[in-house]
């Protein structure tokens, strides 16, 4: 199933998601797919504190290795983060009157992502906490045998 794809799954099931330009963000992180990559859990929202900013669409994509956050810029470039499991320390979520919002807390940088159905927040917590924590493991013990 191809990033795009995982995205519109989640925002068919989250349709109050607010999120513009999908295709676009998928392709960029479909460019920095490795080859032995497989992508678990993908969604979207915007990356901002505020929920009136709409217009910083980002795309966030679990694979079986990190989580990686993209989005293409409207003339030219793209942004693009990957967050390895090492680095990764908590998971905030809050729900607002309308939408909700994730903040991913990581020893480099926080990430916000905003206007985020208030039904998704569950399963993006669920999803985030699972997959990092797991693969924290099995990171700190590949490292530990080095």
């Amino acid at each position: 199933m191809s990033v795009y794809e995982k995205v519109m799954e989640f925002k068919n099931k989250y349709s109050s998601t607010m999120a513009f330009r999908i295709k676009k963000h998928c392709k960029i992180i479909e460019e920095h797919l490795n080859p032995n990559e497989e992508v678990c859990y993908a969604f979207t929202g915007q990356k901002n504190q505020k929920s009136y900013d709409i217009i910083s669409t980002y795309v966030l994509v679990l694979t079986n290795k990190r989580l990686l956050v993209a989005r293409k810029r409207l003339l030219f470039g793209y942004f693009f983060h990957s967050i390895t499991p090492d680095l990764f320390n908590d998971i905030k979520v809050k729900s607002n009157i309308i939408w909700g919002r994730v903040k991913i807390d990581t020893v480099k940088e926080v990430v916000y992502i905003s206007n985020i159905s208030k039904k998704a927040l569950k399963e993006i917590e669920t999803e985030v906490t699972e997959h990092m924590m797991n693969n924290k493991k099995k990171y700190i013990g590949k490292k530990g045998n080095e």
